[in-house]
Order: C-alpha cells, then sequence, then structure tokens
C-alpha cells in the first residue's frame, strides 16, 4: 500500500497550477455520451475517478480516444450495452451520472446502487424521484437501478434537498425529454453550471443554471462539440489552506476567484492575507492566526469538501472555534487522526468544537476519505517531526500529482510503499 511520508516545518512558498475541476469532469464526459457525434474535452484532471469513469464508458460501447493526460475524445455511436457494472459504480458514485446520459439518449438505463468516498448517506432517492417526473419507471433488481421511459416528458421537479448530483442527472436526462422541464430549489455549485454550459455547446436548451430555478426546453438530439473544463475550486482552496496553515505564502494559478469567495473569507477571518486577480489569488500567511466559525452549506455557502482543510488550520488557531458540517455525517472522522497529532477536539453531533494548540507533533495517521487526507497532508506539513499518511488512494482519487503539486512549492513529501523507503526518506531530509 502507498503511503505519504512528510516532514513537517517548512513553509509553503511559490506558484502552483491548479487543474480542471474533477466534479464537473465526471458529470460532464457522462454527458458526452449523450450525442452520435464526437465529443472533445479538455483540461480535465488526470486522477483516479476520471480515469474509472472512462473505463466504465467505454464499458458500455462508446469509443475513448486520450489524445493527451487532459484531452479525451469520445463518440457514443456505438453504445449497445445500457448497464453500468457494479466494478466501476463501486469505485466512483459519479458513474450514476450514465444513468440520467443513458435515460435521455436512449429513454433505458441500469446502474448498479454506487459507492465512492465514506461521508455518510448519499441517498439517490432525489435522482429517482425526477427521473420518475419526466414519466420514466424505475425499479431496483439484483442491486442495480433499472430506469426506463416510454412517455419521456418534461415537468415540474421540486427536489426536497439542494442536492448536486441530482440536479445534475436529471438536467441531463431532462435535455431529451418532450417539452418544458421546469427544476426548483436546484443546487447552485459552479459545476451545476459548467455541465449546463457543456449541454449548451451540445445543441441543449438549458437557462438559470447557477439561480434556484432551471429552466429546459428538450431538443430532438445533441451535437458534437469542443469544451474546457473549468478550473477545481477544491483542490485551489486545498493549497490556499495549506499556504495558511504552513505560515507561506502561495500563488494558486488557473482558478476562477469568484467560486473561491466563502473559501477566501473563512482565510481573511483567520488573518490570512489574500490578494486576488483575474485568474489567480495569492495566500499570506505569518502565523498567529485566530479562531473562527464555521457551518458548512450549498454554494454560495462554505463547501463541505473544505472542512477538513479548515478543520486543520483551526486546531493552529488562537481560541476556541466551532465547525458545524450541515451536508454529510461522517465528515468528522478525520479529528480522530488529527487527535493523534495533538489537537483538542470534541465531536457532538453534526458539530465539533476545536482548541487551538501551539503545533502539531508528527504522527502515523490514516486517510478517511478524499478530502480527509488532503487534509491531514495539511497537518504533516504544519507539524513538528515526520508523519506518515496511511490509504492515499482516497486522496489520489481527486488530486492529480499531489506530491509533486507540493515538492514545487517546498513541502518535503514522498510517495513510498515500504518501511525501507521510509527510512530512506528520513536519511535523506536528516
Amino acid at each position: 500500500m502507498e503511503q505519504y511520508v512528510i516532514k513537517g516545518g517548512h513553509p509553503l512558498v511559490g506558484e502552483v497550477e491548479i487543474g480542471g475541476a474533477k466534479n464537473a469532469a465526471l458529470a460532464i464526459l457522462a454527458a458526452a455520451i449523450m450525442t452520435d457525434d464526437t465529443v472533445l474535452i479538455d483540461n480535465l484532471p488526470d486522477v483516479n475517478d476520471v480515469n474509472v469513469l472512462l473505463d466504465a464508458i467505454e464499458g458500455i460501447g462508446a469509443m475513448v480516444h486520450r489524445v493527451d493526460r487532459h484531452t479525451v475524445k469520445i463518440n457514443g455511436t456505438n453504445i449497445r450495452n445500457m448497464s453500468v457494472e457494479y466494478d466501476y459504480i463501486k469505485k466512483i458514485r459519479a458513474s450514476y451520472y450514465l444513468l440520467g446520459a443513458l435515460l435521455g439518449k436512449y429513454k433505458r438505463g441500469e446502474v448498479a446502487l454506487p459507492g465512492g468516498c465514506n461521508i455518510g448517506s448519499r441517498p439517490i432517492d432525489q435522482h429517482l424521484k425526477g427521473f420518475r417526473a419526466l414519466g420514466a419507471e424505475i425499479s431496483i433488481e439484483h442491486g442495480k437501478v433499472v430506469a426506463e421511459a416510454h412517455n419521456f416528458q418534461g415537468e415540474h421537479v421540486y427536489f426536497d434537498v439542494v442536492t448536486v448530483g441530482a440536479t445534475i442527472n436529471v438536467m441531463m436526462a431532462a435535455c431529451l425529454a418532450e417539452g418544458i422541464t421546469i427544476m426548483e430549489n436546484v443546487a447552485k455549485e459552479p459545476h451545476v453550471v459548467d455541465v449546463a454550459n457543456f449541454l449548451n455547446s451540445m445543441g441543449a436548451n438549458i437557462r438559470g443554471a447557477g439561480t434556484d430555478v432551471i429552466k429546459i426546453r428538450g431538443v430532438k438530439s445533441l451535437h458534437g462539440t469542443q469544451y474546457s473544463v473549468i478550473p477545481d475550486q477544491i483542490e485551489a482552496g486545498t493549497f490556499m489552506y495549506a499556504a495558511a496553515a504552513t505560515k507561506g505564502d502561495v500563488t494558486v494559478l488557473n482558478v476562477i476567484p469568484k467560486h473561491l469567495e466563502s473559501t477566501i473569507a473563512k482565510l481573511k477571518d483567520m488573518g490570512c492575507e489574500v490578494e486576488e486577480f483575474d485568474d489567480a489569488v495569492r495566500v499570506v500567511s505569518k502565523g498567529n492566526l485566530k479562531s473562527t466559525h464555521v457551518k458548512t452549506l450549498p454554494y454560495p455557502g462554505f463547501p463541505t469538501d473544505m472542512q477538513p482543510q479548515i478543520g486543520v488550520i483551526l486546531a493552529l488557531c488562537k481560541g476556541t472555534s466551532t465547525i458545524t458540517e450541515s451536508i454529510f455525517e461522517n465528515r468528522f472522522k478525520y479529528l480522530d487522526e488529527l487527535a493523534r497529532m495533538g489537537a483538542k477536539v470534541k465531536v457532538e453531533g453534526n458539530s465539533a468544537t476545536v482548541e487551538g494548540i501551539e503545533g502539531f507533533t508528527g504522527a502515523r495517521v490514516s486517510a478517511p476519505d478524499l478530502r480527509a487526507g488532503a487534509a491531514l497532508c495539511i497537518a504533516g506539513m504544519a507539524a513538528d517531526g515526520i508523519t506518515i499518511v496511511d490509504d492515499i488512494v482516497y486522496i489520489q482519487r481527486g488530486y492529480e500529482h499531489f506530491e509533486e503539486k507540493l515538492r514545487g512549492i517546498g513541502a518535503l513529501i514522498e510517495k513510498v510503499s515500504s518501511e525501507k523507503e521510509i527510512q530512506k526518506f528520513k536519511l535523506k531530509i536528516g
């Protein structure tokens, strides 16, 4: 099993380039099969989740051609298999987007019930509610969701909760339904807007993405396009918070600052200096950070995917902070690991109280999920001594060349796979 070994205590300084948004890329790749023309997508992150989804797309018969690490051509002409196997779904939840894509294009799809990061219950009931509203018949057979539509009509869909996955999935299917679909109480995340823009570039008629109401006028068919995925706001936020935790000075390049407003606001609350440019953000931390309170909310609120990263910084802030997690109930697992590094934390239900300490000490910790894994690496870079992070397969699901980018701004971090390599690293850094 691969691990990260980190020598802490070095401020991160320099520039780091941010890749394409993983969560946008996954939905866009699924939507690319909805035309029989060739679609070219670039600025894809080269991460495990994207590669697994491309395998799943190939698995149902689509042509997938990797032009380079960040560019792919997809052609869905020869899809004959309407069933997405469990092997793909258990690795990556976003494979369920293929259900909306297949249902829209072929009026039938089968997808195994999803897997992914273990951060709490993430039911797909709102996806199914939306598909049923459009006229699909839904059944669960042999561990699969089977959706079939004989009369696929636009309809009024009101989501009981704000959900990114269901917003995107139902939006994809509704593009090729007859008539007008109005979706209310939808998610407003940047990647929802990006998927809508992608579908519109293929000839869909979607209005209102980024607001509470999305209106879709169904079209007969979609056509080919070339499209570039937006930058990843969570990758950007992770490096910004790494700068804050290590008393660093880091500029993240290739970002849309508007997408980072809540992330930036909390950095300022804690006492960091933040400078915004057209497509870059610079974060300077001089230490002496102060406590604040955080509540995760759907966009434009503070992202749940940034909660573990801010948790690490709050543990180093002067005073007592609180974190309220309103999206996923299992998102505090990393705090047990952080306590091994000296953090003073107390969890009660969906709230955590964090009492600031002088500094972390290196320890052996385990990544419970993707974002928590990245957060523990940040803690390791801020800690005194050596930190070993196990189960980094989670981190590799969502961050491209994580350790290489960190080394580029001064981190002492290596990917290792044996005790011998850990000892070699310790000898090398002295």
